[in-house]
């Protein structure tokens, strides 16, 4: 092993590949690990769990095979589906698209079709009868009205507040499933700001943006064992099972600062790990980070999973009404219609910490309940029985209105990447994957530098 003193601008002079450290393998340390073994790096990538995914993995529950909870992906996921391609996964093969639909369980609802996507939403909107004539002119002077703004508010602005003057029956059907589903935060607590940038990427982010991309295969299969393999082709060196209990900087010359994990050096090193991890490793050379890193809040997500053969929902995707006492679960998806399994419906309960607080046997038991009231007579083939109940309780940090997020850069040659991490979405997917594929591009933009120097 390598442990004598070296430089990011040494590593670049030509004696030898620059080795980075990616801590993390969630989608963000996958995504950072995958571009910089594009950029020449010598990649050493350590996940503490027995397998990749982070909070978007695959599982095993008494046996049966499933994700950690119901995910989906939408088409202005570019990033995220560009790295899916350039691992080997086709994401027409393990996705089903369709134009976004938020729909009850009767059917209705606002459904969005193809082509250009401001004329589609207004479409969509005006097709949607069951509102009133003055409802949809509403909506749609809002969705204008945030438009000539460019989407752009307050930073202070909740979502409540935003869309305050909106008809209650829209906020009902419309903003507050969408905030949930974005944002996993309720919209009286969520940031309008973040929220509108969903909305102008999502709805108005071109043609095929809005689609929902609801996932066919396990979660290991749309990226983190394609990406794993694609790594050790690369001759990328993998260390599952692995936790890193300490980072130091391990030298300093000129403008190059090696760093040191546990007892191994790095030219740089990518903390891709959750925020408390990352804020622990990163105390003693960045406190400030480290203290913004640990001050942020989280929101948990169940997922229950409901099983009635033959049963068939009216879409792949259905909006409930749900509370806090009776009804817990926001969206429920047939499995079934996606290439799933028949008569498998997974209900999610985003926003959960009340119904996480009572207790799993309660969501169960309410969500149950909740499947057998809230569809018309005939959905069910067989009475649904729970199959299991999966709860993530720091699904995503709480995206409220000014919320001081980490940067991507801790120091020189030490970057963070996650969902967390400052940037302009909540807690998504994508958001994981810029941040990875952000935070590589940092290291190795400071190595040319450094090496020019």
């Amino acid at each position: 092993m390598d442990r004598q003193p070296h430089t990011l601008a040494g590593a670049l002079s030509g004696r030898r590949p620059p080795r980075a450290a990616v801590v993390g393998a969630g989608w963000a340390g996958l995504a950072a690990a995958v571009r910089l073994t594009e950029a020449g790096w010598r990649v050493t990538l350590f996940e503490m769990a027995p397998r990749a995914g982070g909070r978007a993995r695959s599982v095993e529950v008494a046996g049966t095979p499933l994700d950690n909870g119901q995910h989906i992906l939408i088409g202005a996921y570019r990033d995220t589906l560009a790295l899916m391609r350039l691992v080997g996964v086709d994401p027409d093969r393990v996705l089903h698209r369709q134009p976004l639909a938020l729909v009850d369980p009767s059917g209705r609802g606002l459904r969005l079709g193809g082509g250009a996507a401001a004329p589609a939403f207004v479409r969509g909107v005006l097709a949607t009868r069951h509102w009133g004539v003055g409802e949809r002119a509403a909506l749609l002077a809002a969705a204008a009205g945030w438009a000539l703004r460019r989407f752009r508010c307050a930073p202070t602005l909740t979502v409540a507040a935003l869309c305050a003057g909106l008809p209650p029956r829209l906020r009902t059907e419309l903003v507050d499933p969408l905030c949930v589903a974005a944002l996993n935060t309720p919209a009286a607590e969520a940031s309008a700001e973040v929220f509108l940038r969903v909305l102008r990427d999502g709805l108005f982010g071109g043609a095929g943006a809005s689609d929902l991309l609801l996932p066919r295969a396990p979660l290991d299969a749309l990226l983190p064992a394609p990406a794993l393999a694609w790594l050790a082709a690369a001759g990328a060196e993998l260390r599952p099972g692995r936790r890193v209990e300490r980072l130091a900087p391990a030298t300093r010359a000129g403008t190059g600062v090696a760093w040191q994990l546990d007892d191994e050096p790095f030219d740089a090193v990518v903390l891709a790990c959750g925020p408390a991890q990352s804020a622990a490793l990163a105390a003693a050379t960045s406190p400030g980070w480290a203290d913004r890193a640990a001050a942020l809040r989280y929101e948990p997500i169940a997922t229950v999973t409901l099983h009635a053969p033959g049963s068939r929902l009216p879409a792949p995707m259905v909006a409930l009404a749900s509370d806090e006492v009776r009804a817990p679960a926001q969206f429920a998806f047939d499995h079934g219609q996606i290439g799933g399994t028949p008569g498998r419906i997974a209900f999610v309960v985003s926003g959960a910490a009340p119904w996480v607080a009572r207790g799993r046997d309660a969501i169960a038991a309410s969500t149950l309940a909740q499947a057998s009231s809230a569809f018309p007579p005939g959905t069910w083939a067989a009475p649904p029985a729970v199959e299991h109940v999966i709860v993530e309780r720091r699904a995503t940090f709480r995206c409220t209105p000014a919320l001081d997020r980490p940067p991507a850069r801790i120091a020189h040659g030490l970057w963070a990447a996650g969902d967390h991490v400052r940037g302009p979405y909540p807690a998504t997917l994508e958001a994981a994957v810029r941040s990875g594929l952000a935070a590589a591009d940092g290291v190795a933009a400071q190595a040319r530098a450094a090496a020019g120097r």
